[in-house]
């Protein structure tokens, strides 16, 4: 009997996702380690609505760049990056940048692209949300960020491959090229939380907010939760220092804005940030 179920159309990926494909290659030596853990975005959310009845607008992920910005400024063993195997070199970097994994458009075919918002470790949230608005804004199909991905697919792909190898792999210049951390959001989808590499040694993925029961005080209460994932590179860090970071996060995340404004500057004292937090929670 012959069949009449039409024959799948079979073809080479498209042109403009091979830079992921260059990208999934070179991540083949990392050692992933996975933590996750919730937080309680209620300050975050409180300034995030006064904010927006000022007409100013923040989006989560600005708050998670920020908040990871200032802790990894204070855990340079996880502000790093390590390259060779049987003489592997570790760099440690004085400033944190964070790249940013975007949803875009690039010749009409739907490809994950990402930027890099420097100076993290001082860089405050409206500057912040603006590179963020900046980034998004405009065609990937004209973006001079965008230029040296919309070159690699011009390549032959084997040539295109060492193109990108030859751009990531050196240990000096990777925090302008691609971050000394990453940030991957899926939390305008129904996504709770996932796990991800994103060719640095701290990957945080964002999953959406939603409200949860909680304990406080030994009672149940609702609040709006955030699952904030970290991937880490075990090659580079362990997992105390690992979960250090991530618990760092929750923290500056959980005491919004109350948190210290750069490790340059002194520590906020304590009547400083109880005030910070009551103005927060009663706007």
């Amino acid at each position: 009997m012959t069949s009449t179920t039409p024959a799948a159309p079979v073809g080479p990926p498209a042109r403009q996702r091979r830079h992921t494909l260059y990208f999934l290659d070179e991540i083949r030596s990392f050692a992933p380690v996975h933590l996750d853990t919730e937080i309680d975005m209620t300050r975050v959310l409180a300034h995030r609505e006064a904010a927006k009845a000022d007409g100013v607008r923040y989006s989560p992920v600005a708050y998670v760049l920020l908040a990871a910005g200032r802790v990894l400024a204070e855990h340079p063993e996880a502000n790093a990056a390590v390259r060779g195997r049987l003489r592997p070199r570790v760099a440690r970097y004085s400033t944190v940048a964070g790249k940013l994994v975007l949803d875009r458009r690039l010749g009409g075919q739907r490809v994950v692209l990402a930027t890099v918002v420097p100076d993290l470790d001082t860089a405050e949230l409206p500057a912040i949300q603006a590179q963020i608005d900046d980034y998004r804004g405009d065609d990937a199909d004209t973006r001079p960020e965008f230029g040296p991905v919309r070159a690699l697919h011009k390549l032959h792909p084997l040539l295109g491959l060492l193109a990108y190898r030859a751009s990531v792999r050196p240990l000096r210049g990777r925090p302008e090229r691609i971050g000394t951390f990453a940030v991957s959001s899926l939390g305008h989808a129904p996504v709770d939380g996932f796990h991800s590499v994103g060719g640095t040694t701290i990957t945080l993925g964002v999953g959406r907010i939603l409200d949860r029961v909680v304990a406080r005080d030994g009672l149940p209460a609702v609040a709006p939760v955030l699952r904030l994932n970290l991937t880490f590179d075990h090659r580079v860090v362990d997992g105390a220092e690992s979960a250090e970071v991530l618990a760092g996060i929750k923290d500056v995340l959980e005491s919004y804005p109350a948190y210290r404004a750069a490790p340059a500057t002194a520590a906020t004292t304590a009547g400083e940030a109880a005030e910070a937090i009551e103005t927060a929670t009663a706007r």
